[in-house]
């Protein structure tokens, strides 16, 4: 019976066969520990020479690791092996050798593992972070499925900026025509919203900004939710539950990749909600009593996003940001202008902004002076504006990226290791 590592449990006593690849390998006289791993997970695998006899034996006593092998034998309870089983070998087929695999159990430089992304996933650690990832990507489709949320994707190709024309990457469309990749698919789920009511897209987008910090991507993917008829507070109580549900499912399905991670558990457990909510104006106020250099009207840095965070255990809402630095489709305050209704979401422990959004500007004759305000061609546009000609209503919605939602749920350093292969300023190899 071909089995999974994952579901080895409910195969105890039983004959069972493997298909997967050598992780390790060690010896102790008449007896191999191999530890095979099929991509489900990872098992000691343990093989006897009075069990297998020499033609069996042998082969193995110099396999090399990643090698693709094909293992039989009983599947056993034993405490002390991770997962609590062990598989007493009875046959072992060996379907090709690895040639000298370069990433070995020493330690090797980033770049190095970098170079090597297509195999460095392979990696216990690796595999712990984008099964997380896979169950945040999961979570967050459920939590707006069960809200009858529509998914209704948005288009790579865009003929125009959604945020700033300063990253946007270009790309050579039919004949003369110049495309960009899309920086959100927010505008397309505005319309969306107009006729489905609550809707979310969910892929890819890019942004060419030259930034070589650990928080930056030039892709990345990010889910985007857009409600029709919302308020800045429907915005934030929306964005409150789908974190507050991903983190329960992460905590409830996927305790073995944390204590793969070694993350602190009890830090996640401490995301219940409701999350604090600071005005923009007061953030600015505790920064300067906390001795940082920030004037009211700039954008928040990495220090300033961790600065506010540190005193929380749960992520906190950060609201009011001046309108001058926020997009051109931000609402300002109906009697403060110069303020948006926005909001930014800030992960505890340091991890910075993981969700920013907002209510739109409504109103077709401030939509067109912000639009030029922001010198934008208005021809690009006029489909956008039409959103405000016909039937215009409020309403507001979010983007959180997943990347950035992975590295703090993981405890990692850099967005780098919570997407498979990641793209950044001076990579895009392999």
């Amino acid at each position: 019976m071909i089995a999974y590592i994952e579901d080895i449990a409910g195969s105890e006593g039983q004959l069972v066969t493997i298909r997967g690849w050598l992780h390790n390998r060690r010896s102790s006289g008449k007896i191999h520990f191999l530890t095979v791993r099929d991509g489900s997970g990872f098992m000691q695998c343990v093989m006897s020479k009075q069990a297998v006899g020499d033609e069996l034996f042998t082969p193995a006593d110099h396999l090399t690791q990643e090698s693709a092998v094909i293992v039989h034998g009983t599947v056993r309870a034993d405490s002390r092996a991770p997962g609590g089983y062990e598989l007493d070998v009875t046959g072992l087929e060996i379907v090709s050798e690895a040639q000298n695999y370069p990433i070995t159990p020493k330690e090797h430089g980033v770049d190095f593992l970098m170079d090597r992304r297509h195999l460095w996933i392979r990696a216990p650690r690796q595999q712990a972070i984008l099964r997380i990832r896979h169950e945040v990507i999961d979570a967050v489709r459920d939590y707006f499925n069960s809200r009858r949320f529509i998914l209704a994707d948005a288009p790579i190709f865009t003929p125009a900026a959604c945020e700033g024309t300063t990253t946007l990457f270009p790309v050579q469309y039919f004949e003369d025509n110049i495309a960009f990749l899309t920086q959100s698919g927010q505008l397309y789920n505005e319309a969306n919203a107009m006729a489905l009511g609550r809707v979310y897209c969910f892929g890819p987008t890019f942004r060419a900004e030259k930034s070589k910090t650990r928080r930056h991507l030039t892709e990345f993917w990010m889910v985007e939710p857009e409600v029709a008829y919302a308020t800045i507070d429907d915005v934030m109580h929306l964005a409150e539950g789908l974190v507050v549900s991903v983190v329960a499912r992460v905590l409830e399905k996927r305790q073995q990749e944390l204590k793969i991670l070694e993350r602190d558990q009890s830090k996640l457990a401490r995301v219940q909600g409701p999350f604090p909510r600071i005005s923009y104006d007061d953030a600015v106020e505790t920064l300067k009593k906390k001795g940082l250099v920030f004037e009211w009207g700039g954008d928040f840095g990495a220090p300033d996003e961790t600065a506010l965070s540190e005193e929380h255990d749960q992520p906190i809402f950060v609201h009011g940001f001046p309108s001058a630095i926020k997009a051109f489709y931000m609402k300002p305050h109906p009697g403060r202008p110069e303020v948006s209704l926005s909001v930014d979401l800030l992960a505890p422990e340091g991890y910075g902004e993981i969700i920013g959004g907002g209510q739109r500007v409504d109103d077709l004759e401030l939509l067109v002076q912000r639009i030029k305000a922001h010198d934008l061609p208005q021809e690009a546009f006029e489909w956008y504006l039409d959103l405000r000609r016909f039937g215009s209503v409020p309403h507001g919605g979010f983007g959180m990226g997943i990347e950035r939602v992975v590295t703090w749920i993981c405890g990692i350093d850099h967005l780098r290791e919570a997407i498979p292969y990641p793209r950044m300023i001076y990579r895009m190899y392999p």
